[in-house]
């Protein structure tokens, strides 16, 4: 059965958005879905190349260039060879589009506007696994874009930092 889908992933390339998605795979993704993996580089201030794309983001990225090292180079984005197994495993197997699309910015601000740009049906993300103080302190980006986002927003945590 074919969906079509938008299913967005907020990835960072950190242990907790390669659990997030690994979720999304395992549990959301089917036949005929788009999964638009999200990833927000800080600003920099004066990036020349990539004032051009400071609002609206990088043009989008299919699967068979963004699996190119040159093409990330360009992006100043080194992926990870475990999220390039896991979405080459995704791509055949789940007959799934991948497609990435890079933000600059503050994480919490653009990875809402990605999903009202993408019209995303829902967005994963994971959790660093702050405590209450530190949310409080250094602010989450999970709880911004959970209060925020247009679409439904799921938070996966890392099983092993809550000793589950």
């Amino acid at each position: 059965m074919s969906r079509d889908r938008a299913i967005g992933v907020a990835v960072d390339f950190s242990k907790g958005s390669k659990i997030a998605l690994k979720w999304a795979v395992d549990n959301l993704l089917d036949k005929g879905d788009t999964l638009y993996l999200i990833h927000v580089k800080p600003s920099q201030g004066d990036e020349g190349r990539n004032l051009l794309w400071a609002t609206s983001g990088s043009p989008l990225i299919p699967w068979t260039e963004l699996r190119e090292k040159e093409v990330m180079q360009g992006y100043e984005v080194v992926l990870d060879p475990e999220i390039l197994d896991m979405l080459d495993t995704c791509s055949r197997q789940k007959q799934v589009n991948v497609v990435a699309k890079l933000y600059w910015g503050d994480a919490r601000d653009k990875l809402c506007e990605a999903v009202g740009a993408l019209k995303l049906a829902c967005l994963v993300m994971g959790s660093r696994g702050l405590g209450t103080i530190q949310r409080v302190l250094v602010g989450s980006v999970s709880n911004h874009v959970l209060a925020n986002a247009t679409c439904p927003v799921t938070i996966v945590k890392d099983p092993s930092a809550h000793g589950f």
